[in-house]
């Protein structure tokens, strides 16, 4: 796998939102933004209690990642200035990490932490039920024209 660079390291780690792309097992592509965590290996996020038609375990994203697990997640910074514009693509494979699993307790405990800490609205939010999405990276694909990025 390539290695970030250290900016591109401290971009992944502090943006704020990226887009989730997964697909069905037929390849039907689907992309939704996701708030997430990158702690130098994987990537977590988790399904929120934001309200949703659909329960968490039927989300659309869900259903096809246990159907064809390779995603990608593009964190992106757009500016009028398009000298300054950069992003860093994931593609991977992700994984369900369920609460109250013995595999995936500590695990899940350690990304629901993390992204409490990143986003304050987490700290109120009750997650003790939700799923995390983890995602394991296989490559990275940086971009920008900036040359410290």
């Amino acid at each position: 796998m390539a290695k970030l660079s250290p900016a591109q390291d401290r971009f992944l780690r502090f943006a704020r939102s990226g887009h989730l792309a997964t697909a069905d097992a037929k390849g039907q592509p689907y992309v939704i933004p996701v708030c997430y965590v990158f702690d130098g290996e994987s990537i977590y996020s988790v399904l929120d209690a934001k309200p949703k038609s659909t329960p968490l375990r039927q989300l659309r994203r869900v259903r096809n990642i246990l159907a064809n697990p390779q995603v990608s997640l593009v964190v992106d910074r757009y500016e009028e200035d398009w000298t300054r514009l950069r992003y860093v693509m994931v593609q991977g494979e992700a994984v369900l990490l369920e609460p109250g699993t013995k595999q995936a307790n500590q695990e899940w405990a350690r990304a629901i932490a993390m992204l409490r800490k990143k986003y304050s609205q987490y700290e109120e939010m009750d997650l003790d039920e939700s799923p995390v999405i983890k995602i394991v990276p296989a490559r990275f694909v940086p971009w920008s024209s900036l040359p410290e990025f």
